[in-house]
């Protein structure tokens, strides 16, 4: 057999090493260009498109595990880095070969099988249990030494075919590994049986008659394996054995175990495994088994059908992490809530309430009579000489409003992390939590800042923090300050004025009659202090009537006011954070998407 050079049989898939835990971030950040499990000298050829699929996917897993490392634990992305470890290291070797293993249970005849398809008895077949102790490995082709030093294989345990023989298929590219007994009473060789059947692109199950329906070998090895049916063959050995018909109803008791077993079977030419029946000891069947082989390995196409079904079974372990029962987000009504429940903690309401009666005070007190004016200032200086000093808001009713923040940073977490997986709910929880740290003192800074006389007792937590004064001192400037005034305001003071001067006049009228120095006239002056009297507390009651509408809308600005700058405190401090933990959500569903094999757009 001709020797294949190493030029013809290794494929360099990326830098050395090509740690899956880099992830393509890394990558981006450091500028570097490609994909460390590209092969980019494979040829070109009917499996390219594939090959692209498969590169693909493998560099979405990568990109998932890097953006996922941070909310998930090592354990759980231990399979995927695991797979991308092995798919690195297998793009990196012989694409020409096809490494298939040949496992079975004690007795079922593997070791005569693999000697029928090599042609020389190169293992060791007999009575004694277990007979084969370690792998035994037959390559057609040279240049499969990185393959075999992967798989462990020593060279003592390395084998070559018997060649030239007429009418077989030439198996050219095939490398067969000899596995010991799957069942094996030596732990040691259980052992190795699966650390093998992890790492080869193909396995040939033999069965016999009498343990093709061992529970062992369905629970352990084609039931976690289901997904791997394109890389697999199920043989049904010692037919000879069966009388008459008796091999056909074996088989399809087979066929349908494997079907129980999830496992895809390759009939009519759909793609999954291959059920032959043949018998390793009289050669029957076993040309049928060489040809399908031979088939197999022409294609060449085993290596990455066993990395896309490693990838599949990785995503499907990851599904649970990844794939949410609902469409996720933060609804516009759980952010109306959200600020509804800040504003109510921060009193906003209560803080228009107050603006609406300074601005009605404000009114009254340029429109009212002087001597109303006066007696209402007597009463307040009097009021205020025997008020106590005042006192902070109760302990109770602070406690009240900072349980209110909480709740409202609780819900909105609550509502944004509803269909998430449930680490990521974790991590939009912890989003929200870390966000609200120090709100509650940056409300209470607004209530205080805007300057709102009913909201101190109302207000989200005790004063003293500045972390809300640049949004407090916008609000404070609305409400501060000189209210606005509407037009008819000056004609009202001018016409209070008037009503004033009308009795000051009259009065000094009648004073100067009784002093003796006007002469007595007592109907004008009378009229006069009479229209003083009755029209200023007409005017003062037309503007009091008048001046309702502009101190409701007065004070519904200022709520509006401390209600919008309440919401963007709350905004900024905790709905901007979900925000970026969702989309970071977003990302890595994307991306497992890719992995999958489907496209999120629109969805």
């Amino acid at each position: 057999m001709t020797a294949v050079t190493d030029h013809d049989t290794d494929h360099t898939g990326g830098p050395e090493g090509g740690a899956w835990d880099d992830g393509l971030i890394a990558r981006r950040a450091a500028g570097q260009p490609g994909d460390l499990l590209e092969a980019p000298h494979a040829p070109a050829g009917p499996g390219t498109s594939d090959d692209t699929h498969l590169k693909q996917r493998l560099d979405a897993l990568r990109e998932l595990v890097g953006l996922s490392r941070t909310r998930l634990d090592g354990a759980t992305l231990a399979e995927a880095g695991r797979v991308l470890d092995e798919a690195a290291t297998r793009r990196r070797l012989s694409a020409r070969h096809t490494v298939v293993a040949v496992a079975g249970a004690t007795g079922s005849g593997k070791s005569t099988l693999f000697n029928a398809l090599a042609g020389v008895p190169l293992s060791e077949t007999g009575l004694r249990r277990p007979t084969t102790s370690a792998p035994i490995a037959c390559s057609w082709t040279d240049g499969a030494a990185g393959l075999l030093d992967r798989l462990g294989i020593p060279g003592r345990s390395r084998r070559r075919p018997l060649q030239g023989q007429i009418g077989d298929a030439p198996l050219e590219g095939l490398v067969l590994v000899d596995l010991p007994d799957h069942d094996s009473a030596a732990p040691a060789h259980r052992e190795q049986v699966d650390r093998v059947l992890a790492l080869v692109d193909a396995v040939i199950w033999v069965v016999d008659p009498e343990k093709y329906a061992d529970a062992m070998l369905h629970q352990r090895y084609l039931r976690p394996m289901a997904g791997h049916a394109e890389v697999m063959f199920v043989v049904l050995n010692q037919v000879d054995r069966l009388p008459g018909d008796a091999a056909e109803q074996v088989l399809d008791d087979l066929r349908r175990l494997l079907d129980e077993d999830g496992i895809a079977l390759g009939e009519h030419g759909e793609p999954g495994a291959t059920v032959l029946p043949l018998s390793a000891l009289t050669g029957e069947g076993v040309g049928e088994l060489r040809d399908a082989l031979d088939q197999f390995v022409t294609e060449r196409q085993a290596a990455a059908r066993r990395i896309g079904a490693d990838v599949d079974a990785a995503a499907i372990r990851l599904r649970p992490v990844y794939a949410a029962g609902r469409q996720v987000g933060l609804s516009e009504a759980a952010r109306e809530e959200f600020a509804d429940r800040l504003a109510d903690a921060v009193g906003a309401a209560a803080a228009g309430q107050a603006a609406e009666r300074a601005w009605a005070r404000g009114a009254n007190k340029a429109c009212g009579t002087p001597w109303l004016r006066l007696w209402r200032w007597y009463e307040a200086q009097r009021a205020a000489t025997a008020s106590t000093p005042a006192t902070v808001p109760p302990a109770d009713e602070e406690a009240t409003a900072r349980q209110r923040v909480e709740h409202a940073v609780r819900a909105v977490g609550d509502a944004a992390a509803t269909g998430l997986p449930d680490a990521w709910a974790q991590a939009v929880r912890e989003a929200a939590v870390r966000g609200a740290e120090g709100l509650p003192q940056a409300l209470d800074e607004l209530a205080v800042t805007a300057g709102a006389p009913d909201a101190g007792s109302r207000s989200a937590g005790s004063t003293g923090s500045r972390a809300g004064a640049g949004i407090g001192a916008g609000v404070g400037a609305g409400l501060g300050g000189r209210p606005p005034r509407p037009g008819w305001w000056p004609v009202a003071v001018l016409a209070q004025a008037s009503m004033t001067i009308l009795q000051i006049l009259g009065g000094l009228w009648l004073l100067g009659q009784i002093l003796g120095v006007l002469s007595p006239n007592l109907g004008v002056p009378v009229l006069m202090m009479l229209a003083g009297i009755v029209g200023g507390p007409c005017v003062e009651w037309a503007c009091r009537f008048a001046a309702k509408g502009p101190a409701r809308r007065y004070g519904q600005e200022a709520e509006r006011r401390l209600r919008d700058a309440a919401a963007a405190c709350g905004r900024a401090r905790v709905l901007d954070p979900v925000a970026a933990e969702l989309l970071r959500y977003r990302e890595v569903r994307e991306q497992y998407a890719r992995v999958v094999g489907f496209s999120t757009t629109g969805r």
